[in-house]
């Protein structure tokens, strides 16, 4: 691993110190073809898989011959709700299926460390020594985010600072999470990866 430090920034947008990236984690490669798996296995897990036709016996009426088998001139048929009639039934269409698979454990960590390995090799990654607020407050969240010069960015904090979490979920392009959340699509999903120095400590100790 390169002599690369994480630096560490306060509220009002000053460097205030250095840190050693933890090996375990920062040393890990950028393995794409696991952040594509854990992509998709979170998306998939996202689809509702409600879609549902009906076959021909699922369709209501039909239940007579339209008309006699020989002598008309017309092709035979047998009920009005065969596909091959408007308002009859679908073949092969879609049943409500459950898209959902989970990538072994091992893989999910391994995901996880490319994803964050990645934000830092892409100097990407900044930590933060604290963002708290007396109270729940989008505007006083909004000026920090411009002393930071974060437009597009996940903030990972612990679950305790609930007026960080308030003040920050309607803000556009800005999401915020637990440690214990944190997933590769949200880590991708935005240009920067913010964390305060406890979500950040939280996160290294549940990664080794």
């Amino acid at each position: 691993m390169s002599d690369k430090k994480i630096k560490v920034y306060n509220i009002e947008g000053e460097l205030i110190k250095e840190i050693d990236p933890p090996e375990h984690v920062f040393s890990y490669p950028v393995k794409k073809h696991l952040l594509w798996e854990a992509v998709k296995s979170y998306l998939d897990g996202q689809r509702r898989g409600t879609a549902s036709t009906k076959t021909r016996g699922k369709v209501s009426g039909g239940g007579r011959k339209p008309w006699r088998q020989k002598g008309i001139g017309r092709a035979r048929s047998g009920s009005i709700r065969s596909p091959l009639w408007k308002g009859g039934g679908v073949t092969f269409g879609p049943k409500p299926k459950d898209w959902s698979w989970k990538m072994p454990k091992k893989a999910r960590r391994n995901a996880l460390k490319s994803a964050i390995a990645s934000k830092f090799l892409d100097d990407e990654l900044i930590i933060i020594d604290k963002f708290e607020q007396e109270k729940p407050s989008t505007k006083t969240a909004h000026e920090v985010l411009k002393k930071l010069n974060m437009h597009n960015a996940l903030f990972v904090e612990v679950r305790e600072n609930r007026n960080l979490f308030l003040s920050l979920r309607n803000i556009p392009k800005i999401e915020v999470m637990d440690p214990q959340k944190m997933n590769p699509y949200f880590v991708l999903k935005h240009k920067y990866l913010v964390l305060t120095e406890k979500a950040f400590e939280e996160k290294m100790e549940a990664l080794k």
